[in-house]
């Protein structure tokens, strides 16, 4: 298959960051989109701090951070994508706007060969891709938190998504990312977080009901498991808000109570304590 050279990255947040940085490591030109330009600088601040990073840790050298940034170029005009080979939308865990995303994109991206690919946590594939009129070549593609290190990326084809999508979207995460590739079904959860959220949210009602402390909880997970991070730790790097709305889009397809956001994590949300971002979620992280 011909290499991509072209990629789209829409969104800048952790996960948009992440995955841009991660394709221009790999040698990829790199146009970044975000809403307004503001968003659009703090997401070239976070690349270039997580680029610096790696080269404290020695897992960079200073060519490759340079070359890096130099394949990256940030936009907040969402039609500097037009002549991208393939497009990944990494914006809010929202049905609504991952649409209108696509939608956009659907008459901004100009090859009608090109891939849009989504890297929802939870949400069905195919409801993104009929929001466009190039359903075939829409797929999920859902990387995991810290992009750069974890290896794992969930490969998610519609039932509208064509084999020779599938196949093209398959070789660039394995071959040019250099990711591990698992192929999940166009259900909401996909396979890692079907099997996750229960887990995570078990942990929140634990501690809600008194039955044991937050640090107990996390301590017991990683000491008597092996697990390298405990779930209540773990559900403040994700964030809170982006837990509620996978759990909430998870029990909206399957009615089961056991993806039922908590009370205790729908209050934390509301009250804006969303774990690492806000400086407070299960724990305090000061500045």
């Amino acid at each position: 298959m011909e290499p991509v050279s072209r990629l789209g990255v829409v969104g800048c947040g952790l996960m948009g960051s992440g995955i841009a940085e991660v394709a221009a490591l790999h040698g990829l030109e790199v146009i970044v989109a975000e809403s307004n330009p503001d968003q659009a600088a703090a997401g070239r601040d976070r690349i270039t701090a997580s680029l610096e990073r790696g080269l404290r840790h020695g897992k960079l050298t200073a060519a490759d951070r340079d070359q890096a940034l130099a394949r990256l170029s940030f936009t907040d005009d969402l039609s500097e994508l037009a002549d991208r080979q393939i497009v990944i939308e990494a914006v809010a865990e929202s049905r609504e706007v991952k649409s209108e995303v696509f939608r956009r994109l659907d008459k901004v991206v100009v090859s009608p060969d090109a891939i849009l690919a989504t890297n929802t946590s939870s949400i069905p594939i195919v409801d993104l891709a009929v929001a466009t009129g190039r359903a075939s070549h829409v797929v999920g593609l859902h990387f995991f938190n810290p992009v750069p290190v974890q290896k794992l990326v969930e490969v998610i084809p519609a039932l509208t998504t064509s084999a020779d999508t599938l196949a093209r979207i398959r070789d660039f995460t394995a071959r040019q990312l250099g990711k591990t590739v698992v192929q999940a079904p166009d259900r909401s959860g996909f396979v890692v977080n079907a099997l996750l959220v229960p887990y995570l949210l078990a942990a929140v009602r634990m501690l809600e009901s008194g039955t044991a402390r937050a640090e107990d909880i996390d301590s017991g997970m990683e000491l008597g498991c092996a697990h390298p991070m405990g779930p209540l730790r773990l559900l403040d790097l994700i964030g809170l808000d982006t837990a509620q709305a996978v759990a909430e889009s998870m029990y909206e397809e399957f009615k089961e109570p056991l993806y039922a956001a908590p009370p205790l994590l729908r209050r934390m949300v509301a009250a804006g304590r969303l774990g690492r971002k806000s400086g407070h979620g299960f724990y305090s992280y000061g500045a």
